[in-house]
């Protein structure tokens, strides 16, 4: 199964500044794979730590940080003698050992020749209260699968050429976009979890044993989901994050408009109401990664930050797959509808989500007066309105009044019609959402 941050994986391999990275993600989007696939093409010796799997090595924390230190230890538990060049060290699931994310710190200052690499779920590392090493660490983010990976992990890949030569050349026929949106209609159903594309991609050949096979996964995954809640936030709290978690697509799926509007607290969990009672359990889910919150602004200047109320945004799940299976929208309702009907909040949904893996790492929205827009983006300094085509259309008017009031340099609408870039608003289609930023580059400059 590709993943596209293999490329940043070998960017921060090669760089003269390199420093241990962590990698970040949610649980179960595919981090363990991704750095064994990265390592076995990449180094000659991998030296790999799980520390959920293989508690012993925790025991070799308990003392010296000294990179000498631990890298003799590891190596009389692996019984191997480690090797410095064209190797790499791997500390996965290193939340569970705060002494390891520590020692990344001694590793950067004493031993900056030796790549190491971690792997560790957000809210692990959130929960953590080791000394954490601020400055002496890189980052990189995994999200769930892209429509493109998807493309790639279902048998589609020149379907996925086709798209990235859209995106550079600015050519799509009329046959490429049609199939292309009947994968895009797919991606809805099965979404990004790697394990649920693994299930639907091994049944290609009957589309109903595989979306049956992906919603078994879905199912699996959120009882798993459920399971690290009550783990890591206590009996008491975990029934009003699971509760909260479940709301996200009601409320989605409530307005008849079919877009997604600002989040009701009291609608969220019986009996409790207002933000602040309800501050800490959606800090939980997005801390976890498991929701996208979205800030409402008020006016469109930059910072964005500036002009957002912390009680005003709208919910996301972070992968459209789970959203739809917890919606109880069956695959055939979602390949046989048209995005002029109420189930367009997974497009919605479907373009935060996107835009996350593009590295738009935090989203907006809009609002002013009866006037709302579903994102707002700075590329290159630039403001730019997003318009997500769906629902009945009540909003059509809300783009010509931003840009009559804004006068942005450009602006896109997203919907399910070919590309049409050369007038203002460009219409691009739904499917090109995680290569947003990289369109929006090219048409600013």
């Amino acid at each position: 199964m590709r993943r596209f941050l293999c490329e940043d994986l070998r960017e921060w391999k090669n760089s003269s500044r390199r420093k241990p990275l962590i990698l970040r993600g949610a649980r179960q989007v595919g981090k363990t794979y991704l750095l064994k696939e990265f390592c076995k093409s990449n180094f000659k010796q991998v030296y790999y730590c799980n520390f959920e799997e293989q508690p012993q090595f925790a025991k070799v924390f308990h003392g010296s940080l000294s990179p000498s230190t631990l890298l003799q230890d590891i190596g009389l538990l692996l019984g191997k003698k480690i090797e410095v060049n064209n190797a790499i060290l791997v500390f996965d699931e290193i939340q569970s050992c705060p002494q390891a994310l520590t020692s990344l710190k001694y590793f950067s200052e004493n031993l900056p020749e030796l790549p190491v690499c971690s792997a560790g779920s957000l809210l692990g590392l959130e929960l953590n209260h080791a000394s954490f090493p601020v400055g002496k660490v890189d980052f990189l983010e995994l999200y769930p699968l892209s429509f493109g990976e998807f493309l790639c992990a279902t048998r589609n890949e020149l379907l996925h050429e086709a798209l990235l030569s859209f995106v550079q050349n600015n050519n799509l026929s009329q046959i490429a976009h049609d199939k292309l949106w009947e994968q895009f209609k797919r991606y809805l159903i099965v979404g990004g979890m790697p394990e649920a594309v693994k299930c639907y991609a091994e049944k290609l050949d009957s589309p109903v044993d595989a979306f049956s096979a992906a919603k078994k996964a879905h199912d699996s995954l959120l009882l798993s989901y459920e399971a690290d809640i009550a783990k890591h936030s206590g009996e008491n709290n975990s029934m009003h994050i699971q509760r909260l978690f479940r709301n996200v697509p009601e409320q989605l799926a409530k307005d008849v408009d079919g877009a997604a509007s600002k989040f009701v607290f009291k609608e969220a969990i019986g009996g409790i109401r207002g933000y602040e009672r309800l501050s800490g359990v959606i800090d939980w889910l997005e801390t976890a990664g498991l929701i996208i919150r979205v800030p409402i602004v008020h006016k469109a200047a930059l910072p964005f930050s500036a002009f957002a109320k912390e009680n005003n945004f709208k919910l996301f799940l972070f992968d459209v797959g789970l959203l739809t299976s917890l919606s109880g929208l069956t695959p055939k309702v979602v390949m046989d509808y048209s995005f002029g009907s109420y189930k367009g909040y997974l497009a919605e949904n479907a373009v935060a989500s996107l835009l996350l893996t593009s590295k738009q790492h935090r989203l907006y929205s809009w609002k002013e007066k009866n006037s709302e827009l579903e994102f707002l983006l700075s590329v290159d300094g630039e403001i730019v309105p997003i318009e997500v085509k769906s629902g009945r259309n009540v909003r059509a008017r809300s783009l010509s009044v931003f840009m009559g009031k804004y006068a942005p340099k450009c602006s896109v609408v997203l919907s399910s019609k070919p590309p049409i870039s050369n007038k203002q608003p460009s219409h691009l289609p739904l499917y090109c959402a995680e290569f947003l930023a990289e369109i929006l580059k090219k048409m600013i400059n």
